[in-house]
């Protein structure tokens, strides 16, 4: 669950959808006011991840596609979603003056005062509150459990660490690491499962260059909204670059893992392991660069990474 339009690893589109959003004296309707609130298009991915998660789990436990089977799917993306629209309005009701601050943000529905706090506070609780309970009552106590640790940690600790820690880029990752675990449990697997935790590195470490190209590409709205990101600072963007490449490499590194595992062939793992070279190569031609073009390249590239690697995972993934 995760946040878009500030450096949230849980949010994906909308950091460019919003930054390049052009002004419109036309009032937003209030279901358009909810979906930003929500951040539906961001938490499109955070169902994503989930339901590979799932699929991959079912997999490995070599369960068939009965209709109470769908329905356990149908219930654990309808719970996380709720939990996750239910974080991104938390998330939003703690940064109001922050994103006032942001040409980015500023026509969100709570700084602009569309919308009060009061009721954007309802939102929130009801949302979150509902998503936790449905999964403990129609999935299971590990898919709720994980769904309330992930709201947790994004909405009461990345949060406001970003105010004071550039570290926040790290803390943030793990809440937008753990949806494919939930949908992992959701299957019925063990959240504590092998194939769980590869499916969360991959998700942790793939995050880091995706948003630190976001951070760089956005950093002089971040410092002057009191941030502390990574990019900040970096002019040149060579810091940011060398530690988009270093997490690249960890992620190339990451790859290969459920190869070692057995999960998949060993030709897919190389596959895995390869893309995350891609992200690593174009790292450093940003650094060589430092231009605004080669960092949205790099910033593009992750975002045809996941489904391109998620998809593999999920066709050539074995039952152990």
């Amino acid at each position: 669950m995760s946040d878009s339009k500030e450096t949230e690893p849980v949010e994906v589109m909308d950091e460019v959808s919003d930054s390049e959003a052009k002004p419109t004296s036309k009032r937003p309707s209030f279901r358009s006011d909810l979906a930003v609130l929500t951040k539906v298009r961001l938490n499109i991915f955070v169902l994503i991840t989930t339901l590979f998660g799932f699929v991959l789990a079912t997999k490995s436990l070599g369960a068939g596609w009965s209709g109470d089977h769908v329905w356990l799917l149908v219930h654990t993306l309808i719970g996380t979603a709720c939990a996750a629209f239910g974080s991104a309005a938390f998330n939003q009701l703690m940064e109001v003056e922050e994103d006032s601050q942001m040409k980015r943000t500023a026509d969100r529905p709570l700084p602009s005062r569309r919308m009060s706090t009061q009721m954007g506070f309802a939102i929130g609780w009801g949302l979150s509150a509902f998503g936790i309970i449905h999964l403990a009552a129609k999935v299971n106590e590990q898919a709720a459990y994980a769904a309330a640790i992930t709201l947790g940690i994004y909405v009461f600790i990345y949060t406001p660490m970003k105010r004071w820690s550039s570290l926040n880029t790290l803390v943030g990752a793990i809440p937008g690491a753990i949806p494919p675990m939930i949908g992992w449990a959701g299957a019925g697997g063990d959240v504590f499962d092998l194939g769980s935790w590869i499916l969360f590195a991959l998700l942790f470490f793939w995050q880091l260059p995706h948003f630190v190209a976001i951070n760089w590409l956005c950093r002089e709205e971040y410092e002057e909204a009191g941030y502390k990101m990574w990019a900040n600072g970096d002019v040149s963007g060579q810091r940011t670059a060398w530690i988009a490449f270093f997490f690249s490499l960890v992620l190339a590194a990451v790859g290969l893992w459920p190869g070692f595992s057995g999960h998949v062939p060993w030709w897919a793992a190389g596959i895995v392991c390869a893309a995350g070279l891609v992200t690593a190569w174009l790292s450093l031609a940003f650094r060589v660069s430092g231009e605004r073009t080669t960092a949205r390249r790099l910033f593009f590239s992750t975002l045809i990474y996941l489904p391109v690697v998620l998809g593999l995972l999920a066709l050539s993934w074995k039952q152990l």
